[in-house]
């Protein structure tokens, strides 16, 4: 061992040890304030500041992130009650519908003006249809088929579909759409999904938050089986 790895061994065990006896004394320099004035530390812009000062520039920088963070944290409050807002209209606008037209109208009058759709579409069949589409049309059947993960998840999709899931949805309009917000419509008598369609490939994206879009289903949902019931 060489006399400059020696003294490299000794300064690293120096500064353990007095590691170390800060962290069990964390009252040392309340003992010996004079000290945070008599320590110098290097300046990032060159210098240096003494460690009081050093202290003070980290705790500001920490006060500035978690100000960040609570401003962010609020604006995404902000934004959830916008979303509440939207959908306790959008629900009474549901309660005075009769029928499945006035379902769909309201539907697509309130996604286009409040949730900025660029496309909306209904796709409804019963619950036997779904358990056993060979009832079904060929056409239909081979269009379910790239739906059948959706369906067994039973939870709203967000993002870019295939294109023969946006062919099926969206038909002549389909070439358009960049993302969907896919939801599940499910009751004792109807089956199917709602679509919202947008032109922004960001405006629904994989990783955004879905329980508004659960909601909007469950309301959707039960609506539609109040107007399909005999009398309603």
């Amino acid at each position: 061992m060489t006399v400059q790895t020696q003294q490299l061994e000794e300064t690293s065990d120096m500064e353990v040890s007095i590691v170390e006896h800060l962290k069990a004394n964390p009252d040392f320099f309340e003992r010996h304030e004079s000290l945070l004035l008599e320590l110098r530390l290097p300046h990032v812009n060159g210098g240096s500041v003494s460690l009081l000062e050093r202290q003070l520039s980290t705790l500001r920088k920490e006060c500035a992130s978690h100000q960040q963070k609570l401003n962010e944290l609020v604006e995404v409050a902000h934004k959830n009650d916008l979303l509440i807002e939207r959908l306790h209209q959008m629900t009474l606008a549901l309660i005075d519908t009769t029928d499945l037209d006035e379902v769909l109208n309201v539907l697509e009058d309130q996604l286009h003006a409040e949730f900025k759709a660029d496309c909306v579409e209904l796709r409804l069949f019963t619950p036997a249809e779904l358990e056993d589409p060979s009832v079904l049309e060929l056409s239909e059947q081979e269009a379910l088929n790239h739906f059948q993960d959706f369906f067994q998840k039973n939870r709203p999709l967000c993002g870019s579909l295939s294109p023969e899931q946006q062919r099926f949805l969206f038909d002549a309009e389909a070439d358009g759409i960049r993302s969907t917000a896919l939801i599940p419509i499910k009751n004792k008598s109807i089956a199917g999904m709602l679509a919202i369609g947008s032109n922004d490939e960001e405006r629904f994206h994989c990783d955004m938050s879905t329980e508004f879009l659960s909601r909007l289903g469950e309301v959707v949902s039960q609506r539609l089986e109040m107007v399909s019931e005999p009398g309603a």
